[in-house]
């Protein structure tokens, strides 16, 4: 099963992860969507899960936090603000800590910590706004006996102009 990972667009899906993106069994969203962002991503995929992140309207339709049962484990999605950074990835793992991996935005740096479980993966921002390195996502295959991340990162758009 390919599922794509995306965070904090804030309004501008990079059209290069849409084009990549496209044919996804599920699209993740971890927060920070921003307008039109997520009709973009619900036609990526056959199924979309999104989460609310701190600089989304109060009455969006999105829950906090999410957790989808995919072959090999369950992948839980919770946008990150709810705690300081000193202390965010312990206390999402300890928050969630059945789930075989957590997908978090927020800080727009991408992380990938297979180390220990559960894994912590932040594709960093899939937009404009402080894309560190170049917008970016990740890819994850999940199967029963085995999960395979593979981040994508992206030439920052300032960096194509004269090209």
């Amino acid at each position: 099963m390919r599922i794509v990972i995306l965070a904090d667009t804030h309004g501008y899906l990079d059209p290069r992860i849409a084009d990549h993106a496209r044919g996804a069994d599920w699209v993740i969203h971890a927060g920070d969507v921003g307008a039109d962002v997520a009709a973009a991503c619900g036609a990526l995929g056959e199924r979309l899960q999104i989460v609310a992140g701190n600089n989304d309207p109060a009455d969006c339709p999105w829950p906090a936090r999410a957790e989808i049962d995919l072959p090999g484990g369950t992948l839980a999605i919770m946008h990150g603000h709810q705690w300081p950074a000193r202390v965010r990835h312990d206390r999402l793992r300890a928050y969630f800590a059945g789930a075989r991996a957590i997908v978090l935005g927020h800080s727009h740096r991408r992380v990938l910590d297979t180390e220990t479980t559960p894994w912590l993966i932040n594709p960093g921002a899939a937009g404009k706004s402080r894309a560190f390195g170049g917008p970016s996502y990740v890819e994850l295959i999940a199967r029963d006996h085995d999960w395979q991340i593979t981040p994508h990162v992206f030439t920052p758009r300032s960096r194509m102009r004269g090209r």
